[in-house]
């Protein structure tokens, strides 16, 4: 053997720290949050303890980066399929619940990850932001959308129906990860969003149906 190949491989700060991102996440989904250790996770890296110290700080602080990065993919992925969506409200409404019941992002190791950090969000107000199916972004995406529908179906307090169907919706996709957690092998991705878009059409006739998004000639598509 070459004396170069028992050197140990040398990182740049930016894929170690990815390295140890990596490790943590799988450390979580194969032995738990709470069992997800230093010594874990530097294994499973296969780099020292002392670059957790260098790039992170301590265990916490990685595992808010972890959190955040799982989020980071959640919204990269979203963000991509959205940019294939059409440009009415009621596409962009769709792409969002068709994208969160999709199998990329919908998966048995996402759903171990979410639900790791969903149990800590409470105790841990770092990781409570990356976990919050109520977040900013998501949140106001659909309720820009349901607002231009409900304004254009001429609905009364329009703004309370938007604030009402984004809840709803948020609290359906959230039901249906649960039911994903509990009942993998039964979950029928197709029935949850039939059921999503059943509540959809209850309120806005005019722009879902069972099957998603319909048309809504009238309704103006948004600005790109």
């Amino acid at each position: 053997m070459k004396s170069e190949d028992r050197q140990p491989r040398r990182y740049s700060s930016e894929e170690s720290r990815r390295l140890l991102i990596e490790a943590t996440l799988d450390s979580i989904v194969d032995v738990g949050f709470s069992n997800t250790s230093i010594s874990e996770i530097v294994t499973r890296a296969r780099l020292s303890r002392g670059m957790v110290h260098l790039y992170f700080d301590n265990k916490d602080a990685l595992l808010v980066a972890a959190a955040r990065h799982s989020a980071e993919v959640y919204y990269g992925t979203l963000s991509e399929q959205l940019k294939s969506a059409g440009s009415s409200p009621q596409a962009i409404v769709e792409t969002v619940v068709l994208s969160d019941l999709g199998e990329d992002l919908l998966n048995e190791r996402s759903i171990k990850i979410w639900f790791a950090f969903r149990g800590e969000a409470h105790a841990n107000t770092a990781i409570a932001q990356y976990s919050d199916t109520r977040d900013d972004y998501l949140r106001d995406l659909i309720f820009k959308a349901f607002g231009e529908i409900a304004a254009a179906q001429g609905a009364p307090e329009s703004e309370k129906v938007a604030r009402d169907a984004t809840h709803g919706t948020l609290a359906l996709l959230e039901g249906m990860w649960t039911d994903y957690l509990l009942h993998s092998d039964s979950f029928s991705r197709a029935s949850a969003a039939r059921i999503i878009f059943r509540f959809l059409s209850a309120l806005f006739p005019r722009y879902f149906n069972l099957n998603g998004a319909m048309s809504g000639k009238d309704l103006p598509c948004t600005s790109s």
